[in-house]
């Protein structure tokens, strides 16, 4: 059966999805959190197209999902403003809260928000084309970094509880919110990586106002209820709509203290911009990356084509850590890029549900016109399409394309490509990858392929220079969450890891005193009668 007839028979009727993957009715979201309160919007709403096309007759068209508010600038300053009085200048009632408390509330967050799992995992492959495995596995990761947060921020906490003298100085040294907190995630994975600042962002004492991306919005709506019944009102706001209508009117009040934002650089700059007073505005940013792979000539290609097809086009390529660019050396290039297809002609298309699909539709609207876009850029320049059905296209469903050899001259040389697209290029000497890591404007990651021991060794010294994280014979990730996720030039601002997220949303502040008999009773007795929470010795266990 040809590609062409393949992508026909891929778009089928709504009758004809399993029930447990089938979307009964669209969604009709009206409500939004503000202090505490599911208020009902009665104003503009804006319709959620999915990226699933389905079937009516002779006719496909996208799947509504649903509809979600479209908030004006008045309602984006109320949200801020229920977080101000939430945080109360530093003097409100989560922010002073106990560790262990404040640990409660999450706790029981988490709890409620794993009764919700088949909801949103289920509209995770609506909205953004995931595979349900994939879907399922974003869900139960956040669910699991809830935990580890919580149990970093235990071993954190045991770590300030005691004193410290030093130069006849006594201090307690603790860490303490910084107060109202913007969250924006990305739509790749829209709920993971949103959750892996909003948590730590609660966790330490601040209050947050969060706006989901533009792509998986309605995934969210199951969760409303449990950010209204598990926090006091005004920790949790969300605001939902335009980002030049809602966003501007937050930042440009100097009402938010810390932006987490994960997207483009571009937008990061813009944003940041619109602060009154940037340089009080911290900001921690998830933004553009470019990693390559370098396959040397000791690889073992079975594995360098296995970590670098997973590496580039898992979830369709749409991963910042995504392999975005391929070296290889020009003894193995032709060998490597042979198997690459190979390869990837085992990799199964279709909707998300569908067993064993590793290959899925594109939530974005025209990506398949932007990575045609780029390709035939790249062909122009001499490159070749090298792999069966390459570029095929199917409303918006794109087929991976395998493109070699990629001059500087091409777009896709450079630019980020976010999409179902492998570029590659060949290299006789070892200084040509390292330039192109080296001259990128950026350096999040970069994978070495190889068996010899004297060249990954000399190739790991430069890099780390360069990127912030190396991977040997694997492709480049995120994972496992305890480790550091940042990186260097516009991939990030701020490191987000378990332990580095609860640190990036907070600040070292100590109570201190000379060390003499006054100080040392007084501090004595407000540690045995608990009259502080900050000042304390409690051992959370």
């Amino acid at each position: 059966m040809s590609i062409a007839e393949q992508l026909e028979q891929m778009w089928v009727s709504c009758e004809t999805i399993p029930a447990e993957h089938r979307l009964d009715q669209p969604i009709e979201q009206r409500e939004y959190l503000i202090n505490g309160e599911l208020r009902n919007w009665s104003g503009p709403m804006q319709t959620v197209l999915s990226p699933i096309y389905l079937r009516a007759g002779s006719e496909v068209q996208p799947a509504t999902i649903g509809r979600y508010p479209l908030l004006s600038r008045e309602e984006a300053l109320e949200a801020v403003q229920a977080a101000v009085r939430a945080y109360g200048q530093g003097q409100g009632y989560w922010p002073t809260l106990p560790v262990g408390e404040r640990i409660k509330y999450v706790e029981e967050f988490a709890r409620r928000m794993k009764e919700r799992r088949t909801e949103v995992v289920r509209l995770l492959m609506w909205e953004i084309g995931k595979s349900y495995p994939d879907s399922a596995k974003e869900f139960d990761r956040t669910v699991e970094y809830i935990r580890d947060t919580i149990d970093a921020l235990k071993e954190l906490d045991r770590t300030s509880s005691r004193f410290t003298v030093a130069q006849g100085i006594i201090g307690q040294i603790r860490r303490a919110p910084l107060g109202v907190v913007l969250c924006m995630g990305p739509y790749n994975y829209p709920l993971n990586e949103t959750f892996t600042t909003m948590i730590p962002a609660l966790i330490m004492g601040n209050t947050v106002v969060f706006k989901p991306p533009k792509i998986g919005v309605l995934l969210h709506q199951p969760l409303l209820e449990l950010f209204r019944d598990c926090f006091p009102p005004g920790v949790v706001n969300t605001v939902y709509g335009e980002g030049q209508v809602i966003i501007g009117p937050l930042l440009s009040s100097g009402l938010v203290d810390v932006l987490a934002f994960i997207g483009s650089c571009r937008v990061a700059d813009l944003l940041k911009k619109q602060h009154p007073q940037p340089h009080r505005l911290r900001s921690v940013l998830g933004m553009d990356a470019k990693n390559a792979a370098i396959v040397l000539p000791s690889a073992d290609l079975d594995l360098a084509v296995e970590e670098c097809l997973l590496g580039s086009l898992s979830f369709n390529g749409q991963r910042c850590t995504a392999i975005k660019m391929i070296w290889v050396h020009r003894l193995i290039a032709d060998d490597f890029i042979s198997r690459f297809g190979a390869q990837l002609d085992k990799w199964k298309f279709g909707l998300p549900w569908n067993e064993g699909v590793r290959l899925t539709p594109l939530p974005e609207a025209n990506k398949p016109q932007k990575m045609a876009e780029l390709v035939a850029d790249a062909l122009q320049d001499g490159a070749t399409l090298c792999n069966r059905d390459g570029g095929a296209t199917s409303n918006s469903y794109y087929h991976p394309a395998v493109i070699y050899p990629v001059s500087p001259a091409t777009r896709l040389y450079r630019e980020e490509q976010f999409g179902p697209v492998v570029p590659v290029q060949n290299f006789l000497e070892i200084d040509e990858p390292i330039r192109y890591v080296v001259d990128s404007s950026y350096g999040q990651q970069v994978s070495l392929f190889g068996s010899d021991v004297d060249m990954l060794a000399e190739l790991i010294d430069p890099l780390v220079n360069q990127v912030c994280r190396v991977n040997i014979n694997s492709q480049c990730q995120r994972g496992p969450d305890i480790f550091p996720f940042t990186g260097r030039k516009d991939s990030a601002e701020g490191t987000l890891s378990v332990s580095d997220a609860l640190r990036v949303f907070s600040i070292r502040t100590l109570v201190a005193a000379k060390d003499h008999e006054l100080n040392k009773r007084l501090i004595t007795d407000i540690v045995r009668t608990r009259q502080s929470n900050f000042l304390s010795t409690d051992f959370i266990l």
